[in-house]
């Protein structure tokens, strides 16, 4: 036998189902039923008025059955296969052709209607009272009450909101308005503002400064290079560190390690040429010659009555250091000689000292709570106030640009003044009392464009906050919330052009995170 190709639609099918229709209605047959039923009643012996009146509820009297069998028969037959036919052909026709028929509410609700009464003297709708006499409104009301707020806050309805103004544009202006916005969002994305902006730092998290030779204990000292591109790390383990940054590698170049020296500070001179770094419980301080290579110890200092030197700072006019002694003495030595040419004394021991952005005054700020300001050439206190709520001092900064001053006390609390007002007022006011930090403020320094103070404290982990100074407010995206990358923080420090901030934390780790705000090192 031939194979037969079968078309689509020549396909055997099987036989075709019959349709069952609805038996037919017999009236004779009915009305034989109901007279067995009858009979039946009539047996038991219920046939009484009752029974009648319920068969005549139910059926209705026998002549109006009999003319409601008829006619209900006199139906034709024909009607069921119309019926059919139209159910065939029903689904192929278009919907929309007939639309739907609105149907009534099966049932309604009088609660739904009534109007409620809202009570207006509660907190979060106080706003929207108009006068005394509105200390209730119904639902209706106090919606177009909230809609016509928001309009107004709003600046009026917005267009999309509004029906009535949807108009139809021509091409040429539609083109132009989607021109127009494509300037406009590309602009924004394109175009960088050269101030530094609040709310958000846009930073990116590299890889640790030190990551090439971490430390073995607690970094004391991070510090960036005021030309090269180096950053320096220093701490316990007795080691000085320098580092290459460039943000992916960050090679070594080069380690020292100094016996039985455990380093708690270390700075670059102000020409970066020399590292001066001191110990603990050491009177005895280190000067390290990058250019020749060479460690030379300073046991002796001329002048000086200490029985350790820890504290210190590099004089912005360079060759001297500032060393903070023990009773509120500062001791101004030359580095030329190794000796001390002056001392400044202050009541209570010394925190913390900041230069002004000119070297020519240096700010001290006691344990008690009060800031002395010292004219560095004269040696003379030219004023002194007490920071404001503070009970013990703890850390001070000066910005770069000499507007700002921040002091810091062992609540966490960082007050930031402007600086013409601490050297020229008894009682200075704070612009800002940031209160971001819980537990004392041990460290503090502003970047050198004087847009950022970075406030920290070492008594507890990822206590690290940056102030945007425009707005003296906090920069909400650090440090990472959930996430531990900064631990206890002893210092902090930014590149000589912001590009960079590092800081050093007891886990021996110095985290670099790349500012992008600012474009060089």
């Amino acid at each position: 036998m031939e194979d037969v190709i079968k078309l689509p639609g020549t396909e055997e099918r099987g036989p075709a189902k019959k349709r069952t229709r609805t038996p037919r209605f017999d009236p004779e047959e009915e009305e034989q039923q109901r007279r067995t039923h009858v009979k039946r009643l009539s047996a038991l012996g219920e046939q009484d008025g009752s029974v009648k009146l319920l068969e005549e509820l139910v059926f209705g009297a026998e002549d109006e059955l009999l003319e409601r069998l008829v006619e209900e028969a006199e139906v034709p037959a024909e009607a069921s296969l119309v019926e059919d036919a139209d159910d065939g052909s029903g689904d192929s026709e278009d919907e929309d052709e007939a639309p739907p028929a609105s149907r009534a509410s099966v049932w309604v609700d009088e609660d739904d209607e009534r109007e409620e009464e809202v009570d207006m003297t509660h907190r979060y709708r106080r706003d929207l009272i108009r006068g005394e006499a509105e200390s209730t409104m119904t639902n209706q009301k106090l919606q177009q009450r909230m809609r016509e707020q928001f309009q107004k806050s709003m600046g009026g309805a917005p267009s999309w909101a509004d029906k009535k103004k949807k108009k139809k544009k021509t091409t040429d202006d539609e083109e132009d308005e989607e021109d127009e916005a494509l300037l406009r969002r590309t602009g924004n994305f394109v175009a960088s503002s050269d101030r530094l902006l609040g709310g958000v730092l846009r930073m990116k998290k590299c890889l640790h400064a030190n990551s090439s030779r971490p430390s073995e204990d607690r970094l004391t000292t991070v510090q960036f290079h005021p030309i090269a591109q180096v950053v320096m790390t220093a701490g316990l383990d007795q080691s000085v560190s320098l580092f290459q940054v460039d943000g992916k590698t960050n090679p070594k170049i080069q380690s020292i390690h100094l016996e039985r020296f455990p380093v708690h500070r270390a700075q670059f001179s102000r020409d970066g040429d020399t590292v001066i770094a001191t110990s603990l419980k050491n009177k005895m301080f280190y000067l390290y010659d990058m250019m020749e290579g060479r460690v030379t110890p300073v046991h002796t200092v001329r002048g000086l009555n200490e029985a350790r030197v820890k504290e210190f700072s590099v004089c912005p006019e360079g060759g001297a250091l500032l060393l903070t002694g023990t009773n509120g003495y500062l001791h101004l030595l030359t580095l030329q000689t190794k000796e001390v040419i002056r001392s400044m004394k202050i009541n209570g021991d010394v925190v913390g000292v900041a230069f002004s952005h000119d070297g020519s005054k240096v700010f001290a700020n006691s344990e008690d709570g009060e800031v002395y300001v010292w004219d560095m050439r004269s040696s003379r206190c030219v004023n002194r106030f007490t920071d404001e709520g503070c009970v013990k001092g703890t850390s001070i900064a000066a910005s770069p640009n000499g507007q700002y001053l921040a002091c810091g006390s062992q609540s966490g609390v960082v007050n930031v003044y402007s600086q013409e007002a601490c050297l020229n007022s008894a009682n200075p006011k704070p612009l800002k009392a940031v209160m971001n930090l819980l537990t004392s403020a041990t460290s503090m320094t502003f970047n050198p464009s004087s847009e950022i103070l970075a406030i920290a404290s070492r008594d507890e982990d990822e206590a690290v906050r940056l102030v945007h100074m425009s707005s003296l407010t906090v920069f909400s995206n650090f440090p990472v919330s959930k996430r531990k990358i900064v631990y206890r923080t002893s210092c902090l420090d930014f590149s000589p052009h912001s590009g960079f901030f590092s800081l050093a934390n007891n886990k021996g780790h110095a985290p670099l995170f790349r500012l992008l705000h600012y474009k060089d090192f």
